[in-house]
């Protein structure tokens, strides 16, 4: 398995956490917006990554990636809104938060590489 693919991986699990999550979220207006939006950002960034992978150059990679980065920062500020509005307990966001905080800096690191080398 090459990193790419650990990384996908991860991506995907991420996904599939996400959507549990979404799940979860209380039948109101609120938890369901909430539930859109995140579905929506949560689950983007797996598939955006597997368009890098196949990117047709270097700065269509570079591009993709940060549109996998985008989509995460707007995920982790909706789990701080879930969070701050007691929608579920912070215990079970932890981990899903922590996950989505390292996959940022992976996507971060990966940008920056790219962009140094030639």
């Amino acid at each position: 398995m090459s990193k790419g693919d650990d990384i996908q991986e991860r991506l995907v699990d991420f996904a599939v956490r996400i959507i549990k999550v979404c799940n979860h979220l209380p039948d109101t207006t609120a938890g369901q917006h909430i539930a859109h939006q995140l579905m929506r950002s949560g689950t983007s960034a797996a598939p955006n990554y597997a368009e890098a992978r196949s990117a047709e150059s270097k700065r269509d990679f570079v591009h993709k990636l940060k549109i996998c980065l985008k989509e995460l920062n707007e995920t982790e500020v909706w789990l701080q809104i879930i969070a701050r509005g007691d929608m579920l307990h912070v215990s079970s966001l932890s981990e899903v938060v922590r996950e989505c905080n390292e996959l940022c800096r992976i996507m971060n690191a990966s940008i920056k590489t790219s962009l140094s080398t030639k």
